[in-house]
C-alpha cells in the first residue's frame, strides 16, 4: 500500500511539475502598452528626442533566435558630458526591456553590441540618457522571415 501511494504522489509531483513548466515556457503576447509602460520606467515623464543614438541591426533576419545589434552614442564622453545609460526595448516580446547598459565618462565611448532574440517583425528602440539628464532615442524596424524558435515548437 505504501508504494502504491508513493507512486501516485510521484505521478502527482510529475504532472504538477509538467503544468508548471507550461505556464512558464509560454508568456502572455506582449502589447503595445507594455512596451510604453517599460520606457516610462526608465524615462520617467522626461521628453525623448530623436538623435543622437546609432542602432545598427540589420532590417531583415532570416532566424530571430540571435539577431547582432550595435548601439553607439554621440559623446565626448568627458567629466562634463558622457552618456549615462543606454536602454534597449522592442515591441512584441515578452519583455519588452530588452536590455540596460550603464557607462561613466571614463568608459572612452558609449557603445554596446551584443545579439538579441526577437520573436516576431518588430520595432527595436534604443534610448541613452546622457549625464545632463536628456533621452535621445534611435527606432529600427526589423524584418524576421523565421520566428523565434519556441519551446513549443521543440
Amino acid at each position: 500500500m505504501a508504494d502504491s501511494d508513493h507512486t501516485s504522489r510521484r505521478t502527482f509531483l510529475g504532472l504538477a511539475g509538467g503544468a508548471a513548466a507550461l505556464v512558464i515556457v509560454h508568456p502572455a503576447d506582449a502589447t503595445p502598452a507594455m512596451l510604453q509602460a517599460a520606457i516610462r520606467n526608465v524615462v520617467g515623464e522626461a521628453n525623448v528626442r530623436t538623435g543622437k543614438v546609432k542602432l545598427d541591426i540589420p532590417p531583415l533576419v532570416e532566424n530571430g533566435n540571435t539577431v547582432p545589434m550595435t548601439v553607439s552614442v554621440t559623446s565626448p564622453m568627458s567629466a562634463d558630458e558622457y552618456v549615462k545609460s543606454i536602454h534597449v526595448f522592442n515591441e512584441k516580446n515578452p519583455q519588452p526591456n530588452i536590455g540596460n547598459f550603464y557607462f561613466g565618462p571614463r568608459a572612452g565611448r558609449a557603445q554596446i553590441s551584443t545579439r538579441i532574440r526577437l520573436a516576431d517583425s518588430q520595432k527595436v528602440t534604443a534610448i541613452a540618457r546622457l549625464s545632463d539628464d536628456t533621452f535621445w532615442s534611435a527606432t529600427a524596424d526589423v524584418v524576421v522571415t523565421l520566428a523565434a524558435c519556441t519551446e513549443e515548437a521543440i
